[in-house]
């Protein structure tokens, strides 16, 4: 993304020009939908949150990605084990990209693999037609048990 795009995307209160499309394609489209307003709580070495970018009418939770790192495969690795009820599916720059320099793997391969739903550049018109209700609450708990740290 460009410095120009970056700003744009910065002025109308996103992180990417990424998510700025998405967002005015959903706009577009009159869909309406939840910007980080929901927080899931995740267990790593600490109790930590996530803010999905969006959340959809029927409850779809989309995160939308340029870079795919190794840390972001992680965390939702393990929210998927620890909500796994939750319906996450990515929206790429390009799927295509391979997982790090040098790899085989590409976004895509991963998401088939750990069985996460994926699309290129826009929220396809079948995710946006599916049933379902946003019954999701502003903070998902961690349900396992919370180990005590000192």
């Amino acid at each position: 993304m460009n410095h120009k795009q970056f700003r744009a995307a910065r002025k109308n209160g996103y992180r990417s020009g990424l998510e700025l499309r998405v967002a005015e394609s959903l706009d577009e489209q009159k869909i309406e939908y939840l910007y980080e307003k929901v927080k899931i709580e995740w267990e790593d070495l600490a109790y930590r949150t996530y803010t999905p970018d969006f959340v959809l009418p029927n409850g779809i939770i989309i995160e939308t990605k340029g870079n795919f790192v190794v840390s972001d495969r992680r965390k939702h690795l393990l929210i998927q084990k620890q909500h796994p009820k939750l319906d996450i599916r990515f929206v790429f720059t390009n799927s295509r990209t391979k997982l790090r320099k040098g790899a085989k793997s590409k976004y895509a391969e991963w998401c088939i693999k750990h069985g996460f739903l994926y699309y290129d550049r826009i929220i396809p018109e079948e995710w946006l037609q599916e049933k379902g209700k946003n019954n999701h609450e502003a903070f998902i708990k961690f349900r396992g048990t919370k180990v005590k740290r000192r």
